[in-house]
């Protein structure tokens, strides 16, 4: 069964850090573009950052561009989200999702497996 597993979400201050974990089973993850989507409460799910099967080139949204870094590990199936100097802003449910290419992070339907998303808090 296919399956994305999103994990390492969590409470916590402003100005911390957090990895999140994007975990897949059922099938690999090396020949899928990546990324990483997230919603808050009452707003429209936006794209955060999406990282390329080929060249592993990476993309992000200003807000999150110089605090957030996607990544993968082949060998554990597997795409993280190191995210640092976190602000309340960045609370929201954070998704991850496979698509073909980084075409645009705009383009939720372009993408075709989800994750049940993990919660990130940030607060005092």
């Amino acid at each position: 069964q296919v399956q994305l597993v999103e994990s390492g979400g969590g409470l916590v201050q402003p100005g911390g850090s957090l990895r999140l974990s994007c975990a897949a089973s059922g099938f690999t993850l090396d020949y899928y573009a990546i990324g990483w989507f997230r919603q808050a409460p009452g707003k429209e799910r936006e794209g955060v950052s999406c990282i390329s099967s080929s060249d592993g080139s990476t993309y992000y949204a200003d807000s999150v561009k110089g605090r957030f870094t996607i990544s993968r590990d082949n060998a554990k199936n597997t795409v993280y989200l190191q995210m640092n100097s976190l602000k309340p802003e960045d609370t929201a449910v954070y998704y991850c999702a496979t698509t073909n290419y980084c075409s645009g992070l705009s383009r939720l339907y372009e993408y075709h497996y989800w994750g049940q998303g993990t919660q990130v808090t940030v607060s005092s």
